[in-house]
């Protein structure tokens, strides 16, 4: 049996222990991770910051107690120093000052990803802060305790910046959310979509200020103000929230890498190192939707890419299907699904892209307490291969996604949806039913 070491125990670190430790036997599992814990789900941090949860305590689903009740060496607050690729050695050093040199047959890779921090001035002025920790999340969440503390800007409108301009403002504070974009998750939706959340964001009190560069930050010990390229903002705490680049400082020039630094990786998550794998965020993912390599940092693809790397490691072959990036938003009840391809990134990629829209009443209108729903599916004109789906509604359709991403996976053409057997309830929807109408209408 061989000894296994892995670097790094959030998502895709934690499947890939708890994949070998469950179904192998006998592997020597080591684990090195810089942080004082694991399998922090950041996810939930909004939910933990806006008082929508009680406490951060479920946003944990695993412990370095749990994973060593199974068998693996856990090292906490031990950031790794150097890898000797050729030596197989891994080169650490603890928080207590303790030094480790652990030998390796086979080296995983799990080093996640690194908040985007703009080389501007101001920005180590306090009460500027990063949220992708418990920590960072732990600091927020103490600071907003004092009541002096009345405007917030976040900067960055994707995913994680709108979840939080909406946590902020159920605590009651005066919110401006700011992006260069023109638009709010862009990287998701289609115009008419992100017009929809940007409406929504508005009716609630978030001020919108899109279109717009920050240029430094103001302040004397503590930010009082943020400029952008367009204009001037009060701020007692400013929130980066740009995004996240992968986490390859391990990387040596033998290794091969994305064009934004990620980890290059086969089907089976090896890197182009022998014996060295990559899973998460710092490594790329097989794109269905593209067919080619992409790199698009989810939970839910670390998890998966931590699970197939496990098993290879361990001898037995498992590749990727792949990833469609099925991801989803719900803010202020305002539910917001997608998953592969927008008609402007269909575009982008060359595809001859076209798309069918509909919006209906998810069930019939003799139903009281009944929501719209509005679906975009974009597809291929020439092949008329799905690419891609956008849906909206106050209710939640969030399954509806699990069918589309499944059908960019196998390549099914909008036709086919036409006579899909879709069940009818009016409990549940309508006999043409929002999907069976948009695939209907397709050119």
């Amino acid at each position: 049996m061989s000894k296994i070491v892995v670097i790094g125990a959030n998502h895709a670190g934690t499947a890939t222990i708890n994949t070998i430790l469950d179904n192998y036997k006998g592997h020597d599992v080591v684990v090195f991770d810089a942080n004082s814990n694991i399998s922090f789900l950041g996810c939930g941090m909004a939910l933990w910051i806006g008082k929508q949860i009680k406490g951060p305590e479920g946003l944990f689903y695993a412990t370095k107690e749990m994973l060593e009740e199974k068998g693996a060496v856990i090292h906490m607050e031990t950031p790794v120093e150097q890898i000797d690729y050729d030596k197989k050695v891994v080169y650490a050093k603890g928080k207590d000052g303790v030094s480790y040199e652990e030998n390796y047959d086979k080296l995983i890779l799990a080093t996640g990803s690194l908040p985007i921090i703009p080389d501007i001035e101001g920005i180590h002025l306090d009460n500027v802060q990063l949220v992708k920790l418990y920590q960072n999340a732990q600091d927020v969440i103490e600071k907003l305790k004092d009541d002096s503390l009345k405007n917030i800007v976040v900067v960055g409108a994707g995913y994680i910046g709108v979840e939080l301009a909406e946590a902020f403002a159920r605590c009651n504070k005066k919110v401006t959310l700011i992006d260069k974009a023109d638009t709010c998750l862009s990287s998701y939706y289609d115009k008419e979509f992100t017009a929809i959340m940007e409406e929504h964001l508005r009716k609630n009190g978030i001020e919108l200020a899109f279109n717009q560069s920050v240029e430094k930050l103001v302040g004397d010990t503590k930010v009082e103000k943020l400029i952008t390229d367009k204009g001037e903002y009060p701020a007692d705490m400013v929130i980066l929230a740009i995004g996240f680049r992968p986490n390859t400082r391990l990387a040596t020039d033998s290794f091969k890498l994305y064009r934004n630094g990620a980890f290059l990786v086969d089907k089976m998550q090896q890197t182009s190192m022998k014996d060295v794998y990559a899973i998460g965020d710092c490594a790329t993912v097989y794109d269905n939707s593209i067919n080619d390599i992409n790199y698009i940092a989810l939970a839910t693809n670390a998890v998966r890419s931590g699970i197939i790397a496990a098993h290879n490691v361990c001898g037995t072959k498992l590749e990727t299907l792949g990833v469609q990036g099925s991801n989803a938003i719900s803010i202020w009840g305002l539910n917001m699904i997608s998953t592969g391809l927008t008609l402007d990134k269909a575009k982008t990629y060359g595809f001859n892209a076209v798309v069918t829209d509909y919006e209906d009443y998810q069930k019939p209108k003799f139903i009281e307490n009944n929501n719209k729903v509005k679906i975009r599916i974009v597809y291929d004109g020439e092949s008329r291969v799905i690419l891609g789906t956008q849906i909206v509604s106050d209710y939640d359709v969030s399954m509806a996604i699990h069918m589309f991403s499944l059908a960019i996976e196998e390549k099914v053409t909008i036709d086919k949806l036409k006579l899909l057997d879709i069940f009818f309830l009016p409990h549940f929807n309508q006999p043409y039913n929002y999907i069976t109408m948009a695939a209907l209408q397709a050119k």
